[in-house]
C-alpha cells in the first residue's frame, strides 16, 4: 500500500470515528452532565490504558518532559475541547453555531503552522481552508434559526474548543517532527488521565457526578470511550505524525455536513439539500489542502 492510500484510509478512518462522537454524546446526555459524561469517560479510558501499558508496552514512565508534555495536550485536545462544545451545546446554544465556530480551527492552524512548526501554508491550501469554510457556513447558516434562550457566556465556549484544539494539534505535530513522540498507548493514557484529573473537581463542583446507568447510557459511553477517544485520537495523533498540522486540521471540515448525515442515520433527522451542497463544497475544500502537486523530475 502506497504511503498515499494508507493516509486516505485513515484520514477516511478520522472522520467516520470523530463525527460519531457527536452522535454518541447526544445518546448520552440525557443521561449525565457534559462534565460528568466526559469524566465517566476519561477514567474508564485511564484504566484500561494504564493497564495495557503496564502489560505490553515499556517504559510506563517515560520521563518527566515526555509526561508532562502528553498530559497538557491532553487536557487541551480532550477535557477543554469537548468541555466547552458540549458545555455550550447543554446551555442551547444551537449545535449547528457550535460547529460553525469550531470549524474556524483549521482556519486558525494554517495562520499558525508556519511560525509554530516551520510548514508553511501554501495559496491552493489557504484556497482549499477558505472553500471549506464556505462549505461549512452553507450547512450551518442554512439551518440556524433566529432567537434562543443561551446565555452569552455560552456562545464563548466554543472559541474555547477552537483555541485548544489548535495548540494541542501544533504542539504534537511539533514533538512528531523532532522525533519526541511517544508510543501511541503510552501517549494516550497520560492524555487520558490528565483529562479525568482535570474534569474531576468540575463534574463534581458543577453536576454532583448525577448520572443514570442505563443500559442507553452505557451504551453511548463505552461508545464515545472505545471508539471516539482511543480510535479517533489515535488516528488524529498518527496522521500528525505522517502529514502537516494544516492538512489534518482541514478533516474538521467534514465535521458538520457529515454529523448531519449521520444524525439522519441515526435519528432520522432531515437532511435538506444544501446539506448534500456543503457536503461537496467541503470535499472540494479538503481535497485542495491535501493535494500535492507532482513535480517534475530533475534533468540529468
Amino acid at each position: 500500500m502506497t504511503p498515499a492510500a494508507r493516509y486516505a484510509i485513515l484520514s477516511g478512518a478520522f472522520v467516520l470515528l470523530w463525527n460519531s462522537g457527536f452522535i454518541g454524546a447526544e445518546y448520552g446526555l440525557p443521561y449525565a452532565g457534559p462534565l460528568t459524561l466526559l469524566f465517566w469517560r476519561y477514567l474508564a479510558l485511564t484504566a484500561v490504558l494504564l493497564a495495557w501499558v503496564a502489560l505490553f508496552v515499556r517504559p510506563l514512565w517515560p520521563g518527566r518532559v515526555e509526561a508532562l508534555h502528553a498530559t497538557w495536550t491532553g487536557i487541551l485536545a480532550h477535557a477543554v475541547w469537548l468541555g466547552c462544545a458540549l458545555g455550550a451545546i447543554a446551555v442551547e446554544v444551537p449545535a449547528g453555531i457550535v460547529a460553525l465556530v469550531v470549524a474556524l480551527q483549521p482556519l486558525l492552524t494554517g495562520a499558525l503552522s508556519g511560525a509554530v512548526t516551520g510548514e508553511g501554508t501554501s495559496p491552493l491550501q489557504w484556497t482549499g481552508l477558505t472553500a471549506g469554510f464556505c462549505g461549512v457556513a452553507i450547512a450551518v447558516v442554512a439551518r440556524i434559526q433566529a432567537g434562543g434562550d443561551a446565555p452569552v457566556w455560552g456562545y464563548l465556549l466554543p472559541f474555547g474548543s477552537v483555541v485548544a484544539i489548535t495548540i494541542a494539534s501544533l504542539a504534537q505535530r511539533l514533538r512528531a517532527h523532532s522525533g519526541q513522540a511517544l508510543p501511541m498507548a503510552t501517549l494516550l493514557l497520560y492524555q487520558c488521565g490528565g483529562s479525568a484529573l482535570a474534569l474531576m473537581l468540575p463534574a463534581w463542583w458543577m453536576e454532583d457526578f448525577a448520572t443514570q446507568w442505563t443500559p442507553p447510557f452505557i451504551a453511548a459511553l463505552g461508545w464515545v470511550t472505545f471508539a471516539v477517544s482511543l480510535g479517533a485520537y489515535a488516528l488524529m495523533w498518527r496522521l500528525l505524525a505522517l502529514a502537516d498540522a494544516t492538512r489534518v486540521a482541514s478533516l474538521f471540515y467534514f465535521g458538520p455536513p457529515v454529523t448531519m448525515v449521520m444524525a439522519w442515520l441515526a435519528f432520522g433527522d432531515a437532511v435538506i439539500a444544501t446539506d448534500w451542497v456543503a457536503l461537496a463544497v467541503t470535499a472540494l475544500g479538503v481535497v485542495l489542502v491535501q493535494w500535492r502537486p507532482s513535480r517534475p523530475a530533475s534533468a540529468h
